[in-house]
């Protein structure tokens, strides 16, 4: 450490009076057991909540509290221009429908736990304590900039700031320029200083871009990787810091031991490691992970990007999928030895499931809408009637006030209405959202009852009205389903049909139809469908007067 070097950091942060030292008092090493893990999610608010985000997101859950670890969230915010206005508490509350508990950090209510400032643009003065050390170390140095030049920059934003002035270009105007600003003398920084010019604070980089280091990333495996010569910024003008330089001190202080994050960041990886190492802090592991997928119009694979359909979580909330149904198909993601497991354990919460990094794959995962579906209606197949019944409120309540109307009139009706194929070996396997509940159960509701009466084609108009004015007749609410059936067999066979569907299929020219096809007749005036829950269960639930009404409803459309 040179005097020259502790003089221009006194220059440069003549403010800055607490030491490293004195701030790490603040952030003791934490007291967990043994193989515990501390993890983050740091988002910027400058939006929605990306699909993407949620993934890093439950891994990073997955490895804190399945280890007995800590998991916290921490609000990456020194760009104050990208900030969108109402975005963190939306993160928030979108973060917290969908499964993801923070221990610490920002909350709606304020921060939790004793490592924050969580909210970078509250962390100022750390930042500019350790970027102090750095210059007194001879590892940092000023680029100044004249007020017309920081105009111009500001006029656009900081991250024109960090491009407009990237020394990692090959012209020799630019290297003349790193070699003199790397080379500036108190002298030179105090005059500047004194004309008003103001300053970007740059790492001093040591690496040699033709060689490599090895480095085991815990999803990539092991990796070389250039060494880092980028002087990259630290500070930016404003006194803020980078997100290179802000990273590295937080997850110092708060003692984080996996990073997870997108691989795009993975050629920025040596300039992290340079400055941990340049701190002196012992870097977390890293976990790099790659971006979701999706198939085009064209079958080809592309990046599921912020203007795709299911990128922005909110769409889900929209669509009605339950939240339970999301996390569960990023499970299947995240490792591909889940859906087994699933199998093997049809009744047990997915954090029961011993997540693993290195069951991820390197290259990334496919987001399907198909296999969304049909893991959604696996899920909601396992929910019992009370829980279809408030999850389809909930949403209906939001999003369509007529079916919440409907189904919230009498919840004891509607939760007989959910409970039809629910419980057993083989649940029903009906809807996957809620925003299929009217098309699937809106016939109970006579104001949602929209009928189309395809009744069977082989069956001629006269044959059916006498199927339907025969069956008003027999109907008995009282009769079991075995009696029910039998009585249906037995107006089968009054009016031509086959009871029996094996004679049916041995002799079928000898009868009008099956008993199938006056089921269906059945079926189709009851409830306006071809497709529905077992018919019995149904008219149990509509009783005499309303079957009769429907009867006599389909008798009118024929």
């Amino acid at each position: 450490m040179s005097t020259d070097s502790v003089k221009l950091a006194e220059l440069l942060f003549p403010d800055v009076d607490k030491t490293p030292e004195q701030i790490e008092k603040a952030y003791p090493p934490r007291n967990l057991k043994e193989g515990a893990k501390v993890t983050r999610f740091a988002p910027s608010p400058t939006g929605f909540i990306h699909f993407g985000g949620l993934f890093p997101s439950t891994v990073s859950e997955r490895l804190a509290h399945q280890s007995g670890g800590v998991f916290y969230l921490r609000i990456e915010d020194t760009d104050a221009k990208r900030e969108v206005a109402g975005a963190k508490d939306a993160l928030i509350e979108t973060l917290s429908y969908y499964g993801i508990k923070f221990d610490e950090g920002a909350s709606e209510n304020g921060e939790v736990g004793s490592y924050g400032p969580y909210t970078q643009s509250l962390r100022r003065d750390i930042y500019r304590v350790y970027a102090k050390k750095l210059t007194a170390e001879g590892k940092a140095y000023p680029v100044f900039l004249t007020a017309e030049e920081y105009q111009k920059l500001n006029a656009v934003d900081k991250k024109a700031e960090l491009k407009a002035r990237d020394w990692h270009a090959d012209s020799d105007k630019q290297l003349q320029e790193q070699r003199a600003a790397r080379s500036i003398t108190y002298e030179q920084a105090k005059q500047r200083l004194e004309h008003g010019d103001i300053f970007v604070l740059r790492m001093r980089a040591t690496g040699d871009p033709d060689k490599k280091f090895k480095f085991n990333d815990l999803v990539k495996g092991l990796l070389e990787l250039p060494e880092n010569d980028r002087d990259e910024i630290i500070l930016k003008s404003d006194g803020m810091p980078s997100y290179h330089f802000a990273h590295v001190v937080d997850d110092h202080l708060m003692g984080t031991t996996h990073v997870i994050r997108g691989d795009e960041w993975l050629s920025s990886l040596p300039r992290h490691i340079m400055l941990f190492d340049m701190l002196g802090f012992k870097p977390p592991k890293y976990a790099h992970i790659s971006p979701i997928m999706r198939i085009d119009e064209n079958g080809n694979k592309k990046k599921l990007s912020k203007r795709d359909m299911g990128a922005n979580l909110e769409d889900y909330r929209k669509l009605g999928y339950a939240p339970e149904c999301v996390t569960e198909y990023i499970m299947t993601l995240l490792n591909s030895n889940y859906e087994e497991w699933r199998m093997q354990n049809p009744d047990k919460e997915y954090t029961s499931f011993p997540f693993s990094l290195k069951k991820m794959s390197p290259s990334g995962c496919l987001f399907d809408p198909d296999k969304l579906n049909d893991v959604s209606k696996n899920v909601l197949s396992r929910f019992s009637a009370d829980r279809i019944y408030q999850g389809a409120c909930e949403w209906a309540k939001e999003f369509d006030a007529e079916l919440f109307k409907a189904l919230s009139r009498d919840p004891e009706y509607s939760i007989a209405v959910f409970s039809i194929g629910r419980g057993g070996k083989k649940p029903r396997k009906d809807i996957a959202k809620w925003d299929e509940i009217r098309a699937y159960a809106g016939f109970f509701y006579d104001e949602l009852f929209e009928p189309k009466y395809d009744f069977p084609s082989d069956i001629n108009p006269e044959d059916v009205r006498k199927i339907l004015d025969s069956y008003a007749q027999i109907y008995d609410k009282a009769d079991d389903e075995s009696a029910w059936f039998d009585k249906i067999k037995k107006l089968a066979e009054s009016l031509g049909f086959a009871s029996d569907m094996k004679q049916y299929k041995q002799n079928p020219e000898q009868f009008k139809g099956s008993v199938a096809d006056v089921a269906m007749v059945l079926r189709v005036a009851v409830t306006g469908k071809t497709m529905s829950p077992d018919t019995y269960r149904v008219m149990q639930i509509l009783g005499p007067d309303r079957i009769n009404e429907r009867i006599t409803r389909a008798k009118g459309a024929l």
